[in-house]
């Protein structure tokens, strides 16, 4: 009997210990806040490592993508990273890049951190742009009469691609508005324009860029960016600190332009794309509505959804 009584005691006991107590309001805040920390880690690791999300900003793609498209990026072809930025604040972060199993190749669209504009060694945002990359390191490209010439060959028109030679302002306007485009186009002081442009070479790792007093202000940037100092004293260029007629290239790099080539703002004006930039293809639009539209006019909005992009293949 008292055998029996011990282990209905025990039991009563064991019993008591798993009724837990009622969370107080701040063990269930600090509950609450892990369970969301949980879930935003674990989407930034996979939003880093295998698929993103995009939303496209411009008309600079139409009409291969559209402004208000949100888009699926697979990251996981050039090079899957570590989480780039905090989600939310779009502030960066270090991190990590594990190799792709491919290049960004002619013609590919791509999705790459914005290096900046065209006299900033670093882009003061870090935002993402979304382009189609015609032409990659070793290419020699140039843009005659609004058409594209990569190698000497012309590079054909995107499926969606186009180019308005009506939106060209009146003759009045042109040589301001020429000008204008000469003024910031990519590189410093070639007087190009968007529609007739180089030649140029995209840079290779390892080449070798001659470089004399006449042109040092041209690659004045794209040395920075690839992490040196350049400076000209006395009419002697100095690299680092050195006297140096010649730069070597460090990185690979491609040509990123809008396949609306009349309304957007790439490679031209602003200069070559980082390969290691690059971090994934857009490849279905699984979402489209006029984001330029606030929530809160919701019928309205709700009624922009354009349900015949959504599924969209991009190529």
């Amino acid at each position: 009997m008292k055998e029996h009584i011990q282990k209905l005691q025990n039991w009563n006991a064991k019993r008591k210990a798993s009724i837990k107590e009622p969370e107080t309001f701040t063990e269930h805040v600090i509950a609450w806040f892990k369970t969301v920390f949980s879930a935003v880690f674990f989407i930034m690791i996979i939003n880093g490592l295998f698929f993103g999300s995009f939303v496209v900003p411009t008309g600079s793609m139409e009409d291969t993508v559209a402004t208000g498209d949100f888009v699926f990026v697979n990251r996981l072809i050039y090079a899957p990273s570590t989480p780039q930025m905090v989600p939310f604040i779009n502030k960066p972060l270090p991190f990590y890049r594990f190799p792709g199993y491919s290049t960004p190749k002619q013609g590919d669209v791509i999705v790459f951190i914005y290096p900046g504009d065209r006299d900033q060694v670093e882009s003061t945002d870090f935002t993402y742009y979304l382009k189609r990359c015609v032409a990659v390191a070793g290419d020699t490209l140039q843009i005659i009469n609004s058409k594209i010439q990569v190698n000497g060959k012309e590079y054909p028109l995107p499926q969606y691609g186009k180019f308005d030679i009506s939106m060209d302002p009146p003759a009045q306007f042109h040589q301001e508005w020429m000008a204008a485009q000469q003024e910031h186009t990519f590189p410093v002081g070639r007087n190009y324009t968007r529609d007739n442009w180089g030649p140029i070479r995209i840079p290779k790792i390892g080449d070798t860029i001659d470089l004399t007093i006449a042109n040092v202000k041209e690659w004045e940037t794209f040395i920075r960016r690839e992490g040196h100092t350049i400076a000209v004293e006395d009419q002697t260029i100095l690299i680092d600190g050195k006297q140096a007629n010649s730069y070597t290239v460090k990185k690979d790099y491609c040509f990123g332009m809008g396949d609306n080539r009349n309304n957007s703002e790439d490679s031209r004006y602003w200069g070559f794309v980082p390969m290691e930039s690059i971090i994934g293809t857009p490849m279905i639009v699984y979402w489209s509505w006029d984001t330029g539209r606030p929530i809160t006019d919701f019928f309205k909005k709700v009624a922009s959804i354009r349900w015949s992009r959504i599924g969209t293949i991009i190529r």
